[in-house]
């Protein structure tokens, strides 16, 4: 690997060996947000502030006349995967990679972002303004994350206008990602003897719906991410051999597009069933798609990028409206696997594509 060593590969590989040195699980990220905050004081930036586990900060000359760009990625990971042989928090550098536990989901990412917010921060010729935002809980989407954060953001002004997701996809721009809708099921029938054939099967009406649910279409299907696509996981139902079951539950995965929102998905879903009472148990899951003329997608693709639909969920589900383009260092089949690593070049990469792809943005 031919690797340059330039002193802001060398700050963002330091940063992000302090990073896999302290767990930081989502909901206990406190020692990591700690470590971020003084990382970019101790870097000159006097205005970092935190909510919660999550850090953020704006570029010196803030002009709300221009638009914002936030750069975000996560500080939380997953807990260890079995079959580690190296120390997950060990944070050894070896053949030219990183390892450890959150190296590429998302250390890798969030040191790319932070090294190149310290870069441009005082760069009155670019066309956005920067906001640096690491947070929190992302791996649970947890209430304490982005769910806080951006209604936070609201209150002092800084809503953003677009936004780079810092996840590993080997510095290509993921244009969409898919939304998800967990539906509880229940379907009630009636209790009686099997020998006798008395009663109603609930399990025979939950094969009615379910079918109904493996050919579902709606009437809308997404010009990017194609159809809703529906599949029943889980089912349970019955107490013993010879009573006909009165109640069968299922659970349904419902993976959305930008066609329908999640709820409007819900509405057409239980429109489809006979029998089954469908319950959510979230709608905050959306999908998300940045049309490939966006200014950011262009930028990107500028510097022969190539554009994809991401097959992985990320806090790109949480912002609503807000035209979001994911792309980092690391590559996303090696994030929540065991000896978890993210190579020397990859972050080197990500430390000049980044500022290239912000400086040629044009709106």
């Amino acid at each position: 690997m031919n690797t340059v060593y330039t002193p802001q590969l060398e700050k963002a590989v330091s940063l992000l060996r302090e990073m896999i040195r302290r767990p930081s699980f989502s909901h206990e990220e406190g020692a990591t947000a700690d470590l971020l905050e003084g990382w970019l004081r101790d870097n000159g930036v006097a205005n970092v502030k935190r909510l919660h586990n999550n850090v953020y900060a704006v570029t010196p000359g803030y002009d709300s006349s221009r638009p914002t760009l936030m750069l975000n990625s996560h500080l939380d990971t997953v807990r260890p995967a079995r079959g580690y042989t190296r120390d997950p928090f060990g944070a050894e550098v070896e053949n030219g990679c990183v390892y450890g536990l959150g190296s590429n989901d998302a250390g890798a990412s969030v040191v790319s972002l932070a090294t190149t917010f310290l870069a441009l921060r005082h760069d009155t010729t670019l066309p956005v303004n920067l906001l640096l935002a690491l947070t929190a809980a992302e791996e649970v989407m947890g209430e304490f994350g982005m769910r806080a954060f951006l209604p936070h953001l609201e209150t002092e002004g800084l809503t953003p206008d677009m936004v780079i997701v810092g996840e590993p996809t080997g510095m290509q721009p993921a244009v969409a990602e898919r939304g998800l809708v967990v539906l509880d099921a229940e379907v009630i029938g009636k209790s009686g003897h099997a020998a006798r054939n008395e009663g109603i099967n609930a399990i025979y009406r939950a094969i009615e719906d379910i079918e109904r649910l493996r050919h579902f279409e709606a009437p809308d299907c997404s010009a990017v991410l194609g159809p809703i696509k529906v599949n029943v996981t889980m089912i349970d139902a019955g107490t013993q051999h010879n009573v006909v079951p009165d109640v069968c539950r299922y659970v349904v995965d419902v993976r959305t597009t930008d066609a329908y929102t999640n709820a409007e998905t819900v509405e057409l879903l239980r429109e489809a069933v006979r029998w089954s009472v469908l319950t959510p148990r979230s709608t905050r899951i959306q999908a998300s798609v940045i049309d490939e003329t966006h200014p950011l997608v262009r930028a990107a693709v500028e510097q022969g990028r190539n554009t994809f639909i991401s097959p992985t969920t990320s806090d790109m589900a949480l912002m609503h409206g807000i035209p979001s383009l994911k792309i980092g260092p690391g590559m996303s089949q090696r994030s929540h696997t065991a000896d978890e690593f993210v190579r020397l070049d990859e972050i080197e990469e990500a430390l000049r594509l980044y500022p290239a792809i912000i400086r040629n943005i044009i709106l």
